[in-house]
């Protein structure tokens, strides 16, 4: 198990909100002295597709998901506390059954 945050200290919130997929998955991104960024998010009941620039870490705060990377045939579930890594120029598919899963994404 991954240990979470509970919270960043010292940022700077965007106000408006990252709307995808209808409101299906909503996030905000947090910017830090540093200049790193990332999103905090919500991600409702579906199956949805995400390209990737950069890589990505995303971390489960609540919930559960199952993700699928580019290029793989395996869907892997994840749970609250564990995490998984996206390529740059990548995509992933992210699946949610029921309830909200709740993620940090971090761009590395």
């Amino acid at each position: 198990m991954n240990q979470l945050p509970e919270q960043f200290e010292n940022v700077t919130a965007v106000c408006k909100a990252n709307v995808y997929f209808d409101g299906k998955v909503v996030s905000h991104t947090i910017k830090f002295a540093d200049g790193s960024r990332k999103t905090l998010g919500l991600i409702y009941p579906g199956e949805f597709k995400f390209n990737t620039g950069a890589p990505e870490k995303m971390e489960i705060t609540a919930g559960t998901c199952h993700v699928k990377l580019a290029g793989e045939a395996v869907w892997r579930d994840y749970a609250t506390g564990t995490f998984f890594r996206v390529p740059g120029n990548s995509a992933f598919e992210i699946a949610v059954a029921t309830g909200v899963t709740q993620y940090i994404c971090s761009f590395e």
